[in-house]
């Protein structure tokens, strides 16, 4: 089949064209720059889409619809929120012969709405952070008491509209009422409802799913080991961990509720005194650490196409559980904010930096096989090429300011 990827900076992208490429799909990928992460994998075509989904949806459409055109796509894999709201917003403006695995917009939209979905979510057996819903920058209010933080400043949504545009929106650790108040006051008028979430101590645990046809029929599930910034966001170490009942259950009838056809991440923290699992967000899309559920034995990737064609697809809820996967460059930017903070002990941040190499954990981009991805990335973190994604999540380089206990990292 004839596969085209959108957001080929996106490493999920890199992960989706290197298990279709194995799987014998003729793979394009597009992407804004002339070089990128995913467009020079082995076996992959690339081709250039400047045009930005945010704020360009009607020209990057219309471009798609051409990319889509000359190359006889078959099915059509959107990698970011951008770009798939764009997509399910214009599906009738790109040739009906292109299958779009994803659910549909109200379904999307419906699963993106961080405040919305709580009420479902606890309905459906998880635990939900404390949480105040602040509507306006003049309605927030210092009220809120001391031992609510630390917290997070959390957008309803990852996408904001603001009239015919769009902008993307990332979540905020604030440590008390005026830094929150310091947050709030930058936010635009468009970016209420906001959640402000106290913080829940515990590990970072996902649920990844593919459910088709009413049926999940892949599972996998995966622990953050380190996470960039060190008090929580973009996963670069993680491992592969047992399917747990607590996790699954509330998880699949999540998306029973929904209505899910397609793949979804349901990313919740496991709460360490009590091993109760919060929800932070279900993303409905290919995610970030995409590579390391392939290395461990389900090629969701693989399985998704399959879907999209008609074929008869297996149920696959085995694989490997202990796997672990590195992002290199992330996981040298959380060494860099350990080292620069002089939270907790250097030596043991180098150390846990090294052990990597001692286990001989499998790099995320750099493969032996297919080094050139490696390579691009490199260029980018050192500044000489601009990845220019609309996901910020997915830079390298990420290193905000911040100070937080060593001992906060899990």
């Amino acid at each position: 089949m004839r596969i085209l990827v959108t957001d080929g900076n996106e490493r999920a992208a890199l992960a989706v064209a290197r298990s279709l490429v194995q799987a014998g799909h003729a793979v394009c990928v597009t992407a804004p720059t002339s070089i990128s992460l995913a467009g020079v994998s082995r076996g992959v075509r690339s081709r250039r889409l400047q045009n930005d989904p945010l704020t360009e949806p009607a020209e990057y459409i219309s471009r798609l619809r051409r990319i889509i055109e000359q190359e006889r796509a078959d099915v059509l894999l959107p990698m970011t929120d951008a770009s798939a709201e764009a997509v399910l917003e214009h599906r009738n403006a790109l040739p009906q012969s292109v299958a779009v695995p994803l659910p549909d917009l109200m379904v999307y939209r419906a699963a993106s709405d961080k405040g919305a979905i709580l009420p479902l979510a606890k309905a459906c057996g998880f635990e939900v952070p404390e949480t105040r819903v602040i509507e306006s920058a003049e309605q927030y209010e210092d009220a809120i008491p001391d031992d609510f933080f630390p917290a997070v400043v959390k957008p309803h949504r990852s996408v904001i509209r603001a009239g015919t545009s769009k902008y993307k929106l990332t979540v905020t650790p604030v440590a008390n009422a005026a830094e929150c108040r310091r947050v709030i006051a930058t936010l635009r008028p468009s970016a209420f409802p906001v959640l402000l979430q106290h913080r829940v101590n515990g590990v970072g645990e996902g649920l990844f799913v593919l459910r088709w046809g009413g049926q999940a029929l892949a599972l996998f599930a995966h622990r953050r080991l380190r996470e960039n910034p060190l008090s929580g966001g973009v996963s670069v170490y993680r491992e592969s961990i047992a399917l747990d009942s607590r996790l699954v259950g509330p998880g699949l009838r999540l998306l029973n509720a929904l209505g899910w056809e397609g793949v979804a991440m349901i990313e919740c923290k496991r709460e360490l005194e009590t091993g109760r699992y919060f929800l932070m967000e279900i993303n409905g899309r290919f995610w970030g650490s995409l590579q390391l559920s392939i290395d461990a034995g389900v090629d969701f990737p693989a399985l998704l196409v399959r879907c999209a064609a008609g074929e008869s697809v297996p149920v696959c809820h085995d694989y490997v559980v202990g796997v672990r996967s590195r992002w290199f460059w992330g996981d040298v930017d959380h060494l860099y904010l350990r080292l620069r903070n002089g939270n907790g002990s250097r030596w043991r941040a180098v150390r846990d930096f090294l052990s990597s190499f001692v286990r001989r954990d499998r790099g995320e981009v750099g493969r032996w096989n297919d080094p050139l991805p490696f390579a691009v990335e490199t260029l980018q973190w050192l500044g000489f090429l601009t990845p220019d994604t609309n996901d910020a999540k997915s830079r390298s380089r990420v290193v905000p300011t911040e100070s937080v206990p060593d001992s906060a990292v899990p």
